[in-house]
C-alpha cells in the first residue's frame, strides 16, 4: 500500500506564490507518472501538472507559464511551485501516483487564493 500526503496548501492574495510537496510512503513500487489534480467547489476533477519518470513533463493550459512541477530522482517526492495565483485557482489539490503496482491519491491540500 501506498500513502500519498501533500502539504504547503494555505490561504494567499491574488500574485502571491506557493509551493506544494507530495510525499510518498509504503510499499512503493516503480512510479511511471505523478501529477497534481485540483478540485473546486461543484466542478469536476481536473489535471493540473504531471511529471513521468523519464522527466516529461505537461501542463494545463491554465497554469503554463506559472506553475512548475519538479520532483526528486525516484519521484517519491513531487513539488509543485504557484506562482502569480489567481483567484480561480481556489480548489483542493491533490497528489497522484502511477506505478506499476497501481494507482494512488493523496487526501489534498486547501488553496485559497483572495483577491
Amino acid at each position: 500500500q501506498v500513502r500519498l500526503v501533500e502539504s504547503g496548501g494555505g490561504l494567499v492574495q491574488a500574485g502571491g506564490s506557493l509551493r506544494l510537496s507530495c510525499t510518498a510512503s509504503g510499499s512503493i513500487f516503480s512510479v511511471l507518472v505523478m501529477g497534481w489534480y485540483r478540485q473546486a467547489p461543484g466542478k469536476q476533477r481536473e489535471l493540473v501538472a504531471v511529471i513521468t519518470s523519464s522527466r516529461m513533463t505537461d501542463y494545463a493550459d491554465s497554469v503554463k507559464g506559472r506553475f512548475t512541477i519538479s520532483g526528486d530522482n525516484r519521484l517519491n517526492t513531487v513539488y509543485l511551485q504557484m506562482n502569480s495565483l489567481k483567484p480561480e485557482d481556489t480548489a483542493v489539490y491533490l497528489c497522484n501516483s502511477k506505478t506499476t503496482d497501481g494507482t494512488y491519491w493523496g487526501q489534498g491540500t486547501q488553496v485559497t487564493v483572495s483577491s
